[in-house]
């Protein structure tokens, strides 16, 4: 993660609680246990997930331009003894200008 800048009045962050254990679940939470389980070649139930979602968020410094916006989300999600975290990033990954940041190690993802 980089620092995203949101001082100019650019982007949102906002988050999505779903807790399921004994309740139906929505087609959101049922897709998160299938890529689970397609990824992981195990079984998965839900029983809370939240998802965090950064809307066309600058990088930092926001002052220099604002037209480069990502928008990407964190997803957790647990069964009560195993959790997981999905890293999702919009179609054409990472689009802010990488020459402009401090950083010259840039990763999408984690290490």
């Amino acid at each position: 993660w980089d620092n995203a800048d949101f001082s100019r009045g650019v982007g949102t962050t906002f988050y999505q609680e779903f807790p399921t254990l004994n309740t139906a679940k929505p087609p959101f939470v049922r897709d998160v246990e299938a890529k689970v389980r397609r990824y992981l070649k195990s079984s998965y139930s839900a029983a809370w997930t939240l998802r965090i979602t950064w809307e066309k968020a600058p990088a930092y410094a926001a002052q220099s331009d604002t037209r480069r916006t990502i928008t990407y989300q964190a997803v957790l999600t647990t069964d009560g003894f195993r959790s997981y975290v999905l890293m999702l990033y919009q179609e054409g990954g990472m689009r802010w200008d990488y020459t402009r940041l401090a950083a010259t190690n840039v990763l999408i993802g984690y290490t």
